[in-house]
Order: C-alpha cells, then sequence, then structure tokens
C-alpha cells in the first residue's frame, strides 16, 4: 500500500535481516528470528462491534487478533488489550467486552499481560498478540504449488450476516451461528496444518475469500481455481446477500480484487459478491499438497474438525472461480455448525 511506503524506505529490509516477514510481504504477521530454532511472531487488530452482545463481541475480536498467528503457524503466548470506549459505556458492559476477549486468550493458552484504553465515540476492542513459531515450520503466503489443494475451515457469510443482524433483520438462529463460528478459534486447524507439513496459508478476514486468495496467487506465483459449489457458507447467508445486505468493505474487496478474478458462466453476481463478502474471524485458507488431503481429512474427521477442498492451484497468475463441484474432495467436521451449499445440484 502507498501509505506503508514511508515505513519501507525507513526501515529497508536489508538492513533487519532477523526480521524474517515484514512489510515486504502481504502476510498475517510479523516474524522475528530469536536465538536457535524459534521465531517470534507478533499482529495486532481491533474493531467496532460487529454483534450487539459485548461478552460475544469481546470473544470475536480476541479471536479474530489471534487467527494472524494461527495463519503464520504460531503458538499464541502473550496478549496486550487494545481498547476505546466511549466515556458514558457503561462499565459493566465494558467489563464484559474485556472479559469475553479475556476467556477467549485463556482459551488459546495465552495469557493477557496489559493493554492500553482512551476515549473515543465509538467502542473498539482488539489485542497485541505474540506468538512463537518454529523457523522451519512458518506458514506463508508466498510457497503455495501447483498441485495443492485449497482448504477451507470456516463458511463464508459472515460479513452479510452480521450486517443484516446491523439492520434488525438477521434470523435469531443465525445470529446464534455466526457468532459460534466467529468465535471459533483457528487453533485446531492450525495445529493440523503444521502436522501435515503445510508451507502456505492464511486467514479469511476483512478482504474475503476472494482478496486473501488473491494475495496467496500473487505471493506464490500461481492461479487460484475455486469451486462454487464446493464453497461452505452460512445458512442464510445467500438471502441477506440477495437484499443487500453487504458491509462496505465487500464493495471495496471487489474494487480492489476484482480485476484478478474471472468468473464462469453459472456464477451468478450474488455469488460474486459472496465470495467478496468481507468476514470477521474466518476461517484459514490452507495450500496442502493433494497427496495429503485422504489423511487430512481423516485426521480432521477425528478432530471434529470443519474442513472443506474447495479449489485448486495451478499455473498461471490470478483465480478463476468455477461452477462445478470437486467431486469426493470436501468433508464437514462433527462439530455440530450447520452449513450450506450453492449451484450443487
Amino acid at each position: 500500500m502507498q501509505v506503508l511506503q514511508p515505513i519501507k524506505e525507513i526501515f529497508p529490509p536489508e538492513e533487519y535481516p532477523d526480521l524474517l516477514v515484514g512489510l515486504d510481504t502481504p502476510d498475517d504477521a510479523a516474524v522475528w528470528d530469536l536465538d536457535g530454532d524459534q521465531a517470534l511472531v507478533v499482529t495486532t487488530d481491533f474493531f467496532t462491534p460487529v454483534v450487539d452482545d459485548p461478552y460475544q463481541y469481546g470473544q470475536i475480536a480476541a479471536a479474530n487478533a489471534l487467527s494472524d498467528l494461527y495463519a503464520m503457524g504460531a503458538r499464541p503466548i502473550l496478549a496486550l488489550n487494545i481498547a476505546a470506549m466511549p466515556a458514558d459505556l457503561p462499565t459493566e458492559v465494558i467489563t464484559a467486552i474485556i472479559r469475553g476477549g479475556a476467556e477467549k486468550v485463556r482459551e488459546a493458552g495465552a495469557v493477557i499481560a496489559g493493554g492500553h484504553t482512551i476515549q473515543d465515540k465509538e467502542p473498539k476492542y482488539g489485542l497485541v498478540a505474540v506468538g512463537l513459531v518454529n523457523k522451519e515450520k512458518i506458514m506463508t503466503k508466498s510457497c503455495a504449488r501447483p498441485g495443492d489443494l485449497l482448504i477451507l475451515t470456516k463458511p463464508i457469510g459472515t460479513g452479510v450476516t452480521t450486517t443484516a443482524l446491523r439492520s434488525g433483520v438477521a434470523l435469531e438462529q443465525d445470529v446464534t451461528e455466526v457468532v459460534k463460528w466467529m468465535s471459533y478459534l483457528n487453533r485446531d486447524a492450525a495445529m493440523l496444518a503444521a502436522e501435515f507439513g503445510v508451507e502456505s496459508a492464511t486467514d479469511i478476514t476483512g478482504f474475503g475469500l476472494l482478496g486473501h486468495a488473491s494475495e496467496i496467487a500473487d505471493a506464490s506465483d500461481v492461479r487460484l481455481s475455486i469451486n462454487l459449489a464446493s464453497v461452505p457458507f452460512l445458512q442464510n447467508a445467500y438471502e441477506y446477500a440477495q437484499d443487500g445486505n453487504f458491509p462496505g468493505g465487500s464493495v471495496n474487496n471487489q474494487t480492489y480484487y476484482g480485476s484478478g478474478v474471472a468468473f464462469e458462466s453459472g456464477v451468478d453476481q450474488i455469488a460474486q459478491m459472496l465470495l467478496f463478502d468481507a468476514q470477521t474471524s474466518g476461517g484459514l485458507l490452507i495450500s496442502l499438497p493433494s497427496s495429503k488431503w485422504e489423511d487430512f481429512s481423516i485426521r480432521a474427521s477425528v478432530m471434529g474438525l470443519p474442513a472443506w477442498a474447495i479449489g485448486t492451484v495451478e499455473d498461471g497468475a490470478g483465480i478463476v472461480v468455477r461452477a462445478q463441484i470437486l467431486e469426493d474432495v470436501f468433508i464437514q467436521g462433527s462439530n455440530g455448525f450447520n452449513v450450506r451449499f450453492i449451484n450443487s445440484d
């Protein structure tokens, strides 16, 4: 991004050899080389409320921030709160937000050791998150290889569903479902990816599935082929999309990344926009060697981990979205969540 150019000029990568991943790559977190086999992984993320319940908001914001560590293959160890709260917001609301975040960090096996709070007109909450990773097991966006399968670990549609919630038109069961998905840590998905030696992954957040997939395609110098009928969606995401419940970020994603995406006939306009839908605390998109898929899917089933093969990595550039399904290469973990497929007659 052009706004980051002054930082790149002040801190040229060649002067900081211990900075293994920084501004010169589009990855999810910074990585600093430590002595021995370990590297330090650092990220930060915060946002305004996406749900009405303050405790759930805290949980989602924390899960979202931690997700960048998981996308790099790191184990969270430490976090700091970042909070901006209105002066007239009741203390019990602020306490619920902070508690929600703290309990999610504890679930991740890390600890909150402090933070900083300021006053602002609209609530904002998130974390600075720190993790450790073995330098041989760092996952980046630049290592996808032709022949790999693309694995997605959460369904798409949080943007349209939470927008429908803010508009007062979301069904109660859909709100419950989207909160569960957004609160669900990517910890187990990252552990499974590391177990199978995955080298390339990212998490699906504000840039949507196609935005983050585009970053992998560009960084790895490959083309990603995504099969629409294999992509899992939240139950009523398509209907909310039909009614125009897209957050502003989804339109921005289409504008910015659309020129690098080709859609085959059969992928309608609603489905196209859903693939650009700005997500909150989405799943991991993993580039997995196809020879490992059978064992990977078995392990995912045993763990109760949701995982769907939604496409392939090919020679070329950009992204193509196809309408057909990948036969016999998607599974759903038995974790009690429901998803929906579209255009999968």
